[in-house]
């Protein structure tokens, strides 16, 4: 099948190249695009709490303003706020209300009220018309409220400073803001520079980049077609995520099929001969790491979080695109070019000597014992960290610490509750829908009061909702809604207390942010538990089918596992241990889970396809793990380092979340590169033997009717022909 691909590709190759031209330009200008959404209570099911208390809110609570972001003023020289400071606090409040930002209802302060009890801050807050902090306009509006406030306070003792909900997400998007830039940018950098060094031909280093780039507009066309037809609701993270993907499995299958090209043009092959026993030599493997991939993304369908079934999809669909464009839109592109792709270089024509590969293909080949022992100590010893991991999802830690919203709040600790700018919303509903009493609300209050962890300074005032029949109730944490200390408060003796004080005939749902937070927690736990081993069941048949084995893709998928928690450990050791982080990035096994164990996958498959093709030639199998490594180990380490330099570009951010993500990435895709395909699955496949390949005996040498070729060149030996 893969032959009769590469025959019709290469032999067609402006009907092919038109094809996608036709495509890239259609669904660029056509598809709908993407619907983001940002609301954390979108991401769950309807069954968590969190959930339902925000259904409440908007049932019972249609019109009520919500406060997005907290004014924090105090004096310069740091002295006690007197009069006629807080006279100037309600006067700046008001020149902002006065100008009208969108989805700002209004700017108040209580004046006096406002002041915290050692009259060293005073607060005013900017009420919202909606309850989506994540709002563009809101945001902007929060970022143009910080200019105009700079002039408001001029001629005053003044300074402020904008912290909440909205002010940290302004920051947040502004401090990854250049994010998708900056890896779009070191992506392409990376991978122009490494195949200039690679190939040392100008047109090899640009053609990839403008293949993936018709790929990236077919893919995201499709993904916005999908997303409109089927009502997907994406998250805005998904483009960057979708860089990464395209470019990093693009540019791996690119690689896989040239690599092979450039090996068959050196057997003496023509051209397009070349090319179609390339394709017709890797095909099935790119077709097998894909399926790997698209298997695990589509895994996350699973998931009971919105977020995790919106990437699925829309990873999958990126992937698939990838694949059809390798097998036919880089072999028609190549037809045309010819060996004149490889000017000026000539390197084409004859073996390299590549002494570092074929050391590392004879180290493995003569002691693969002391190799897989070693590769496994290695893996094991890093995987250990993987069981100190702490989830952190206190937002304002991941942020830079100099950022206006985190000076903010650490300014407003200075005289109020950390939790002052985003209390936890609690709801007492009756049952048959009667109206709540006096004694049962204010009795009710009383016990949300009384809570450890709750500010005994800032008395809990109900606020009745339509018909009396709810009442919803502010409850200011003395921590950080984000705080991990009023995650725990929301997920124990708030929840506990509201749903044992509720009175008979009424129910109480515990709602705000350190609520969603606790069920998105409870959500991603569950999701490990079952993404997982689906992932892992999908990737170890699709590993099967390819090796018509099941010795093979068992401990294949054990030596993925291995990698996946040496990669968690090492991050885990580097930021708490050694960085002192007080948790991690709550999605980060989901993060290394989709770019390490999925992705990486690529290269296992590769290894293992490439030495079940050396074992059928009828060689020893020492031999045949000997040339396998040395010819695929060029191939994976360049494929490995552009993608894993993609992420690790993401370690320069000042936003830990960021840096977090690229180091785990980066170390994981070069351990999964350098440590499992090159050591330990060729060493292991060593150690086994003929039992590698049970039941099916994919081992056994085969003669088939489309040979490779003239037989290999030898190293320095020039291709006469040409």
């Amino acid at each position: 099948m893969f032959r009769r691909i590469g025959r019709f590709a290469v032999h067609r190759p402006w009907l092919t190249i038109a094809a996608w031209i036709i495509a890239a330009v259609a669904l660029g200008m056509l598809a709908p695009g993407l619907k983001a959404t940002n609301d954390e209570t979108e991401f769950l099911p309807s069954h968590y709490e969190s959930v339902q208390a925000a259904k409440l809110q908007e049932d019972a609570f249609p019109h009520t303003d919500q406060s997005s972001a907290t004014l924090v003023f105090q004096r310069t020289d740091g002295g006690k706020l007197d009069a006629a400071d807080v006279r100037d606090v309600t006067k700046v409040s008001q020149g902002l209300e006065a100008k009208h930002y969108k989805l700002v209802a209004k700017v108040v302060t209580a004046g006096e009220k406002s002041v915290s009890p050692n009259r060293e801050i005073a607060l005013a807050q900017v009420v919202a018309t909606t309850k989506n902090s994540y709002e563009k306009d809101l945001t902007d509006s929060v970022k143009k409220m910080r200019e105009d406030g700079k002039d408001l306070i001029k001629g005053t003792h003044l300074k402020m400073g904008i912290t909440g909900t909205a002010a940290t997400n302004l920051d947040a998007q502004e401090s990854s803001g250049n994010t998708d830039a900056m890896v779009m940018s070191a992506t392409l950098l990376l991978i122009i520079v490494l195949l200039l060094v690679i190939f040392r031909s100008p047109l090899i280093a640009i053609l990839p980049v403008l293949i993936i780039g018709a790929v990236f507009s077919v893919a995201l066309g499709l993904i916005g077609t999908a997303a409109s037809l089927g009502g997907l609701k994406a998250d805005p993270s998904i483009t960057a995520i979708l860089i990464v993907v395209l470019f990093g499995v693009g540019t791996d299958y690119i690689l896989f099929l040239l690599f092979r090209y450039r090996e068959q043009l050196r057997a003496g092959q023509q051209p397009k001969e070349a090319l179609v026993e390339a394709v017709a030599r890797v095909g099935e493997t790119i077709a097998s790491a894909a399926g790997a991939v698209i298997a695990a993304f589509l895994a996350l369908l699973l998931s009971t979080m919105g977020m995790m079934r919106t990437w699925g999809p829309s990873l999958a669909i990126s992937v698939a695109v990838t694949l059809i464009a390798a097998l036919t839109l880089v072999p028609a592109v190549f037809s045309l070019l010819g060996t004149k792709a490889f000017w000026p270089s000539k390197a084409w024509k004859k073996l390299p000597k590549n002494r570092l590969a074929n050391s590392v293909g004879s180290l493995v080949s003569g002691r693969p014992g002391l190799m897989a022992v070693l590769s496994t100590a290695v893996l094991a010893v890093l995987a250990i960290g993987a069981f100190g991991f702490k989830s952190d999802f206190n937002t304002q830690s991941q942020l830079p610490q100099k950022v206006e919203s985190v000076q903010a709040a650490k300014d407003m600790q200075k005289g109020f509750s950390a939790g002052q700018s985003d209390p936890a919303l609690v709801y007492l509903k009756s049952k048959d829908g009667s109206a709540l009493s006096k004694s049962t609300v204010d009795g009710f209050a009383a016990k949300l009061g009384a809570i450890d962890g709750v500010d005994k300074g800032h008395p809990i005032a109900a606020v009745m909702g339509s018909h009396n029949s709810v009442a919803q109730y502010p409850v200011v944490l003395k921590y950080e809604s984000t705080d991990d200390r009023a995650i725990e408060i929301a997920k124990g003796p708030l929840r506990d207390t509201a749903h044992q004080a509720a009175p008979e005939g009424t129910q109480a749902y515990v709602g705000g942010t350190s609520a969603v937070l606790t069920d998105i927690e409870k959500a991603v736990n569950h999701d490990y538990k079952v993404v997982f081993p689906v992932a892992g069941l999908a990737i170890m048949i699709i590993l099967g089918l390819l090796l018509r084995s099941l010795i093979a893709p068992l401990y294949l998928m054990i030596a993925v596992a291995l990698g996946f928690g040496a990669t968690l450990g090492a991050t885990v050791w580097l930021f708490q241990d050694v960085k002192g982080k007080d948790g991690m990035l709550f999605m980060l096994p989901v993060i290394v889970y989709l770019f390490v164990v999925a992705i990486g996958t690529d290269y296992n498959i590769l290894m293992v396809a490439r030495l079940r093709e050396e074992v059928r030639r009828g060689v020893s199998s020492r031999e045949a793990i000997r040339v396998a490594v040395s010819r695929s180990a060029p191939t994976i380490a360049s494929a490995a380092i552009i993608l894993a330099g993609s992420f690790g570009v993401l370690m320069i951010s000042e936003n830990s979340m960021l840096q977090q993500m690229g180091f785990a990435v980066a170390f994981g895709i070069l351990l999964t590169a350098f440590i499992m395909a090159m050591l330990l699955v060729p060493t292991i496949t060593s150690l086994l033997g003929h039992k590698a390949w049970w039941p099916g005996h994919q081992d056994a040498p085969r003669q088939t009717s489309h040979a490779s070729g003239p037989a290999p060149l030898r190293e320095g030996e020039q291709v006469g022909r040409y």
